[in-house]
This record gives structure tokens, C-alpha cells and sequence, in this order.
């Protein structure tokens, strides 16, 4: 057998693995990364970079399609619309695989050391790596686990057949005539929205009485007024049972009680993510866990001394931008230096039609936490930039201390609304009051306008509202 020695061994090259191994490597740290599929992990290869390229496309092929169908105000005409889904796959795997190049480049010139194969924990210091040419014996003073999370299936809908999920669906050459999507979260309304301006008949089934459980319903109503728009039909309160009449529908079960089939071509199940704990000999270490997830302290260590664990398998929110944030701060401590977990918010954004953006405290959370707090909203159908780009559905809403209007929370719903994510993390990470926000001058005409108008409501001298 193999056998190899290093400073630092990360076992997972998705976002958190791979920015961990870049950083560290770049700092000077005798860097090995492990990686049983792709550089890049569910992100990059089946995750946020290809259902956004697959919303993009939706969104280009359904605008034409209104157009040719004579539904257009800006005076554009056409005469067709047609969609060769197989040739949009293409270009989504294009962009994967540019991405993944990428990342495997920048790990080379950072001097990282890529062992592609399945990793297991012999003990705290060592693991053994199956390779396609046998296996690797690696030696580490330090280890990140850094394995992510899959996609949960439901017991009486294992994936395979018609039952996709969200990787699934991202790989369909053809668009389904019928398509059941089973979980109303963020990942089976984009994918669902999307299908539904490629042309299928979507419905959309969610065990809970509201979609998209985990926003409040005043940033949830654009998106479900959009739904009904498209045609897509949302059954609240209901629960998948199974597969009925020789696979043909989807039996539910609804709120009432009541048993009911949905006919459907393919089945997208998308109620949710699982940390990645098993098959790499965890239970060989035997860390303490938080739940289903690896507990760790402010600086992502864990239990046993010399393992740190980052992203996804750590826990909630688990979100990509948290895992590049957490590796590298990792990176930086095993090169020596002082740092620690110190975040004000993670940003969520939610890429539907329209997108949702939330960054710290929503309303009813800061209330929770006993703050008496000031809030300030904005409508997008008063922004000038917004009506240009018949945008108009959605606002900005700040929420802020009412005694010192420090911002605890910024939310907003519309149109290509995630840009504004970076900024609302901005302002509540460097402490921005109302008067801040308010005393900063917003570019005319921009959408980013409304945030500046929303602190000023919220100071209760609104200036175009």
C-alpha cells in the first residue's frame, strides 16, 4: 500500500474543501485533498451553478415564448419559440465544466495535492484512500472533514425511475409533460419554476401549510402569486404516500385526511439535505454530534484534537457561501493564525420567480428575541428601474433597533434581487444604522434604490412612497 504524509489532509473538494485546500496551500501548508467524484462537489457539478444556468435558460425560452405568443407591451414581435433541451444541457455542462477546470487549476498552482477516491478514517491521524489503482495510505497532522450533505429521499419514494432528484432532473434531455415536485423548499420551487417555462405541467406538493416554510409569508406571496401565473398548481398541507395506479401518479395524502392521485411523467422529490457522515468510518473517531452533524466550536474544531469539520456536515444553514467562509478561516488557523467564527449573518437567497434575499433577523425573529424594533419597507412598483425592467413585483424591507436603529435584519423579494445580498451582509456586518443607509447616496436608476428608501420609511420621512 501507498502511503503518504502531510500537514493538512481535507477530505471533500467541495466549496468548503477546496477554498480550505487553496487558502492553506497558498499560505505555505503541505496540502493533500480527497475527492471521490469532481473538484467542486454538489455546488459547482449538480447543485447551485447548474440549476441556475437551468433557471436562466427557463427564463430566456419563456420570455420568447410570450413574445411569439403576441403577450408582450415593449412592441417585440417573433414568430416562434422552440427549446432544444438537449443542446441547453450541453451549455449547462459547459459551464460546469469550465468551473471545475478552473478549480482543479487554481488547486495545482496553489501546490495542493488531489488524491481522487473514496476516503476512510483508519483513526484520528490517518486515512486510507480507494483509488482506481488501489489503495493510499495517508498520514496527517490535521484533517477537515469536509463532506457535505445528499440529497434525503423519502422511504416510500426511493430515487430511480421516474422518482428523480434534483441531480436527476438537472440531467433530463427532454421536458416532462407532467411533473410532480414533491417539497416546496427553496431547491423544488426553483427547479419546479423552471420546468414550468420549459412547458411542463407542474404541481407542486408541500407537507407544510405554506411554501417556502422557512421565509415569512410576506416575502412568500409574490412567489406564490407567480406560481398561479405560470400555471403551476401548489397542493399545502399534503403528504406523499407513494406511487399509485402501476406508477402512473403520485398518491397524497391531504390535509382533510382525504387520498389523492396526481398523474405525473416524473416525480422530483426535494424535501431536503442530509450531512454526509457515512461510509468514511466516522464511527472509527467517534466525535461528539449536534443531531445528525459533527459539532464543532467557533473555530470549526471538533471533539477530538487535530480534527476540524466544516459546511454542510457541521449543520444549519447549510449553504455553500458558509462552507467557503468556514474553510477558509480553517486554513488560515492551521497556518497560524488567530481567528474564529465572528459572522453577523449568512445571506439566503432563494432563486425563484421572484428571488427572495434574507440577511440577519426577520421581523418575528428579532420580536423573539425581545427587541423592540423599527422596520421599514419600499415597493419595487414605485422604483423607476424596477417598472423598466417590468420588475415590479416585490420590495426591500430593513428591519433596525428602535432605540440606536442599528439594522438587525434586511429581507427583499423581486427580480434579480440576489445581487442586493452582498450589500445587506455588508451593511449589517459593519453595524449600519438607518442613518447610514439613508445618508449613503444610491445610484439613479437602480433597484438598490429601494433599500435606501426603505431605511428612509423606516425613519418615517419616506421621500417617493
Amino acid at each position: 500500500m501507498k502511503e503518504i504524509s502531510c500537514r493538512l489532509l481535507i477530505i471533500g473538494a467541495g466549496p468548503g474543501g477546496y477554498v480550505c485546500a487553496i487558502r492553506a496551500g497558498r499560505l505555505g501548508v503541505d496540502t493533500v485533498l480527497v475527492e471521490a467524484k469532481r473538484a467542486g462537489g454538489t455546488c459547482l457539478n449538480v447543485g447551485c451553478i447548474p440549476s441556475k444556468a437551468l433557471i436562466h435558460a427557463a427564463e430566456e425560452y419563456h420570455k420568447l415564448a410570450r413574445i411569439a405568443a403576441g403577450d408582450s407591451s415593449l412592441g417585440i414581435s417573433a414568430t416562434t419559440a422552440k427549446l432544444d433541451v438537449a443542446r441547453t444541457m450541453r451549455w449547462k455542462d459547459g459551464i460546469v465544466g469550465r468551473l471545475t477546470t478552473g478549480v482543479s487549476g487554481l488547486l495545482k498552482r496553489a501546490n495542493v495535492k488531489v488524491v481522487e477516491g473514496w476516503a476512510q478514517f483508519r483513526d484520528g491521524k490517518t486515512v486510507e484512500v480507494e483509488t482506481e489503482i488501489g489503495a493510499q495510505l495517508i498520514r496527517a497532522e490535521l484533517i477537515v472533514i469536509a463532506t457535505g450533505s445528499d440529497s434525503v429521499a423519502l422511504p416510500s419514494l426511493p430515487f430511480g425511475g421516474k422518482v428523480l432528484s434534483s441531480t436527476d432532473a438537472l440531467a433530463l434531455t427532454e421536458i416532462p409533460a407532467k411533473l410532480v415536485v414533491v417539497g416546496a423548499g427553496y431547491i423544488g420551487l426553483e427547479l419546479g419554476t423552471a420546468f414550468a417555462k420549459m412547458g411542463a405541467a407542474v404541481t407542486v406538493v408541500e407537507a407544510q401549510p405554506q411554501i417556502l416554510p422557512q421565509y415569512d409569508a410576506e416575502l412568500t406571496r409574490p412567489v406564490a402569486k407567480r406560481l398561479r401565473e405560470l400555471g403551476v398548481d401548489v397542493v399545502v398541507g399534503s403528504k406523499a404516500k407513494g406511487l399509485s395506479l402501476e406508477g402512473k401518479a403520485l398518491s397524497i395524502q391531504t390535509a382533510d385526511g382525504q387520498t389523492k392521485t396526481l398523474a405525473a411523467d416524473k416525480i422530483l422529490v426535494t424535501v431536503g439535505r442530509k450531512p454526509a457522515t457515512e461510509g468514511w468510518g466516522l464511527e472509527v473517531i467517534d466525535l461528539d454530534m449536534d443531531g445528525p452533524f459533527i459539532r464543532i466550536d467557533e473555530k470549526c474544531r471538533t471533539s477530538m484534537r487535530g480534527i476540524y469539520a466544516i459546511g454542510d456536515v457541521t449543520g444549519e444553514p447549510m449553504l455553500a457561501h458558509r462552507a467557503m467562509a468556514q474553510g477558509e478561516m480553517v486554513a488560515d488557523i492551521v497556518a497560524g493564525q488567530n481567528r474564529s467564527w465572528d459572522k453577523v449573518c449568512i445571506p439566503a437567497v432563494c432563486f425563484t420567480d421572484p428571488e427572495i434575499v434574507s440577511a440577519g433577523l426577520s421581523p418575528e425573529a428579532a420580536k423573539a428575541a425581545g427587541i423592540e424594533i423599527k422596520l421599514g419597507m419600499f415597493p419595487f412598483r414605485a422604483n423607476g428601474r424596477a417598472l423598466t425592467l417590468e420588475s415590479e413585483t416585490g420590495f426591500v424591507r430593513v428591519v433596525a433597533r428602535a432605540d440606536n436603529h442599528l439594522v438587525v435584519g434586511l429581507q427583499a423579494v423581486g427580480a434579480e434581487i440576489s445581487e442586493l445580498s452582498a450589500t445587506f451582509s455588508l451593511a449589517l456586518e459593519m453595524g449600519a444604522r438607518l442613518e447610514d443607509i439613508s445618508a449613503t447616496i444610491h445610484a439613479h436608476p437602480t433597484q438598490s434604490e429601494a433599500l435606501f428608501e426603505a431605511a428612509l420609511q423606516a425613519l418615517g420621512h419616506p421621500l417617493h412612497i
